[in-house]
């Protein structure tokens, strides 16, 4: 039986580009040699895509080739530089390993829909609503899920005068923590937007949520969906930045995760329905993490959602779905089979 011809994608433009490499390696620890003929595209913190043997250091050096995604369906695939011309290589799927913006917003996404390929993940529509907090919520209301109290600054809109200390200043689209700021006074305020803008012009000011920090991990599409196990961030202090810390694989400074979640069963229970309820209201497919707020009354407020959430050593969604009895080698698998078998978008 031939093997499945995957174009993995990793790197990115964005803060979160040494996360994706990460996430990368442990895809190529857990990737089944016997099923997968893999081509791994590199796209370096510049923009330029390369590709290369595999995402060790260095792997952007002098034996990476230039290569493009081609968005002529005919070809399929990539295009790799070949003296003075190209070569082309046709690709069965794509597995998208991308964080933050311009690998998780969309736009990778709508390059892989002119391509033709069939890809791992959420859509285009999806990734762009997920990407911005301040959408999500809106659509995530809409449909009865509960949120944050919130409010959105830009050029135009200022910060309202009057707010209800303590509020988590951050980035509407941007992920890993970065730009996020708590603020317990007006007089902090304007640096902690400002700090928020050095990575989107539009900044979310949100209310604090008194309650336990959960997630979920969600696998499958309309046709069905997997939950992994419920986990639970104990913060010491602070708030949860694990990817920002100098060594993530050896432990947090503030946070540990407990995956089985220590909550009541009908906790439990509640936060799957309610990752399920968002996962469905905001159109996610193959994959996403929902994080959620648990409040002391038992009720479930929704945090953010994350289409390409990290898959290192040390990440949630891999821990969740590995609580629950699927190891990352199947998660690779099911979502191959999901993006294959999933028809047009």
């Amino acid at each position: 039986m031939s093997r499945t011809r995957i174009g993995i994608v990793f790197g990115g433009m964005s803060e979160e580009h040494p996360v994706s490499v990460k996430s990368a390696r442990e895809v190529a620890q857990h990737l089944d040699p016997a099923r997968y003929e893999p081509f791994w595209i590199g796209i370096t913190r510049d923009g330029a895509w390369r590709l290369c043997s595999g995402p060790d250091e260095g792997w952007d050096g002098a034996d990476s080739v230039p290569v493009l995604l081609s968005p002529d369906r005919g070809d399929h695939g990539l295009l790799v530089r070949d003296g003075d011309g190209f070569r082309s290589i046709r690709l069965d799927v794509l597995l998208p390993v991308l964080h933050g913006r311009y690998g998780e917003d969309g736009a990778v996404q709508g390059l892989f829909e002119l391509s033709g390929v069939p890809y791992v993940g959420c859509d285009v529509q999806s990734s762009a609503v997920c990407m911005d907090k301040s959408l999500a919520y809106v659509v995530a209301a809409s449909a009865g899920i509960p949120t944050p109290e919130f409010w959105t600054v830009t050029d135009e809109r200022p910060a309202p005068r009057s707010l209800p200390f303590p509020v988590f200043v951050k980035p509407a689209r941007s992920g890993s923590s970065f730009g996020v700021t708590k603020v317990t006074s007006a007089d902090d305020l304007p640096g902690a937007i400002a700090t928020a803008r050095e990575y989107d012009p539009k900044v979310l000011i949100e209310a604090a949520v008194t309650g336990s920090e959960v997630g979920c991990a969600v696998l499958g599409d309309d046709r069905g969906l997997t939950v992994g196990e419920v986990d639970h961030i104990a913060l010491s202090h602070g708030f949860f930045r694990i990817h920002q810390e100098d060594s993530p694989e050896t432990g947090s400074e503030n946070s540990t995760p407990i995956v089985p979640a220590d909550i009541p069963a009908e906790s439990r229970a509640r936060v799957q329905q309610n990752a399920i309820a968002v996962y469905r209201a905001l159109g996610c497919r193959g994959l996403a993490r929902v994080d959620l707020f648990l409040r002391p009354d038992g009720a479930v407020v929704l945090n953010e959602v994350n289409t390409l959430p990290g898959l290192t050593s040390y990440s949630r969604y891999p821990r969740m779905m590995a609580a629950a009895g699927i190891p990352l080698s199947e998660v690779i698998d099911r979502l191959v089979s999901l993006a294959r078998t999933g028809g047009a978008r």
